[in-house]
């Protein structure tokens, strides 16, 4: 390469970060996918035969794929902070005790 700029650009490193927090990401959906079949598939059998461990199974099932849904959000969110899609938010400054919560200081 030729110009002025040419040494400037860095190459990308990979980051095994980056791959892991993919991974979590995937196997967490299809965990996810995988739990909400197997509930649609338990509650089927509840209704139809009526046996108590198909309604416990299908309940498992149902709180599993919430787990897994909420925790592939979660790694998103870290995966896009990440990347630097987004950021923290900025921290709340504090507030003043001798201030009364309405946010007006008390006529003296």
């Amino acid at each position: 390469m030729s110009g002025k700029r040419a040494g400037d650009r860095q190459r990308q490193k990979f980051r095994p970060t980056y791959l892991l927090l993919a991974i979590g990401i995937t196997a967490s959906l299809v965990a996810w996918g995988y739990l909400v079949y197997a509930a649609i598939d338990f509650g089927a059998t509840a209704r139809q035969d009526g046996e108590a461990a198909a309604w416990g199974f299908l309940a498992l099932a149902a709180i599993g794929a919430v787990a897994c849904l909420f925790l592939a959000f979660m790694l998103i969110v870290r995966l896009s902070r990440a990347l630097g899609l987004t950021h923290t938010p900025e921290p709340r400054p504090k507030r003043d005790p001798t201030t009364p919560k309405g946010g007006r200081r008390a006529a003296r």
